[in-house]
């Protein structure tokens, strides 16, 4: 059996503030953003080069929805973007503006360091160690 996870929906409260944030200050490439109906569209980005899965940014739509917007996992780390070489992305990262809320940190499974999207959801920039690969 082959199976993967394709994509993962981010809420957000709109669609071109965060295509925005995610391909000018995270280098995302914007690989699809196709209008469905007068308010809808599928938009999908991800980091150059990532061939497994992606951030389908969907906008909220109902109360409900807005209040995640910014927390959808509870104050909880949310996603994690991996790379080959941390200390070029943090510092490329904070020239762009990106807020870390954590400052990079040696762990046993690498470099770390934890920073805020545009609304507030929690990402690890994480470069795995050699054991962790």
């Amino acid at each position: 059996m082959n199976r993967r996870i394709a994509h993962i929906t981010l809420v957000v409260k709109d669609y071109d503030d965060a295509i925005r944030f995610y391909t000018e200050k995270l280098d995302f490439q914007l690989l699809e953003d196709t209008r469905l109906s007068e308010d809808k569209r599928w938009v999908l980005v991800a980091p150059k080069g990532a061939k497994e899965c992606g951030l389908l940014l969907a906008k909220a739509v109902n109360d409900q929805q807005l209040a995640s917007v910014g927390n959808q996992t509870g104050g909880r780390v949310a996603l994690f973007l991996f790379t080959d070489d941390f200390w070029r992305d943090y510092d490329t990262m904070l020239a762009k503006g990106v807020k870390f809320v954590r400052p990079p940190k040696e762990e046993p499974y690498g470099w770390v360091a934890v920073f805020e999207d545009l609304y507030g959801n929690l990402w690890d920039l994480l470069q795995p160690g050699e054991s962790s690969t």
